[in-house]
């Protein structure tokens, strides 16, 4: 894993991140043309993956899944893509760059539904294990304005909660900014403005060589 680099973005919805890391893999094609800059996401980027996707966040069930369920199969498919998508990467000295990671969970499931950092990162933790980023970029924004500009044509069950819960997540955000494990890699970026002042706030952010 030392030979690569390992970007992950971060927050609630509505705030760009997608089209931000997007953005941010073109750049860095073109920064490195010699290396390989590959972007995925999270739950995703693999067959078994994306089918636990579609289960967790897009499929209606007559039950109400339960938060710590919720949690494993985030994990569950975090586990598959970290080792077939984005260790080979790494190993290889290339460059992934991941919508969402397990912070999201820890946030999600941790705050927004309340489990708490401690129960969330013991479910992750083996599914993680050594695949940590290299550095954390969280675009910030009030989530009354970020449910604002979000729409999944696919369907996320999470875009129908209410405001209030992703105000705990945006907590959790900020308590994952403070904490030891990531303090030193995380970088905050106002999600205001337009896309190009955004991109321009996370670029001089980078130290890539």
């Amino acid at each position: 894993m030392s030979k690569g680099y390992y970007i992950v973005f971060e927050g609630v919805v509505g705030t760009g991140k997608s089209t931000q890391s997007k953005q941010l893999q073109a750049y860095l094609t073109d920064r490195f043309p010699d290396r390989q800059v590959v972007w995925t996401r999270e739950p995703g980027g693999s067959e078994i993956a994306e089918a636990i996707r579609k289960i967790v966040q897009g499929t209606p069930f007559a039950e109400t899944m339960d938060p710590v369920c919720e949690a494993y199969l985030y994990a569950a498919a975090r586990a598959q893509s970290l080792r077939t998508v984005v260790a080979p990467v790494l190993e290889a000295g290339g460059i992934v760059i991941a919508d969402r990671s397990f912070l999201t969970s820890v946030a999600w499931q941790g705050f927004g539904r309340e489990l708490g950092f401690d129960a969330i990162w013991k479910i992750n933790e083996a599914a993680v294990g050594p695949y940590l980023p290299n550095i954390i970029f969280c675009l910030d924004l009030d989530p009354a304005i970020a449910l604002k500009r979000t729409s999944d044509a696919a369907g996320d069950k999470f875009e129908s909660l209410p405001v209030e819960f992703f105000a705990r997540c945006r907590e959790g955000y900020s308590f994952l900014s403070k904490h030891p494990k990531f303090t030193n890699i995380w970088q905050t970026i106002d999600a205001n403005g337009s896309r190009a002042e955004v991109f321009q706030r996370l670029i001089e952010k980078i130290d890539l060589q």
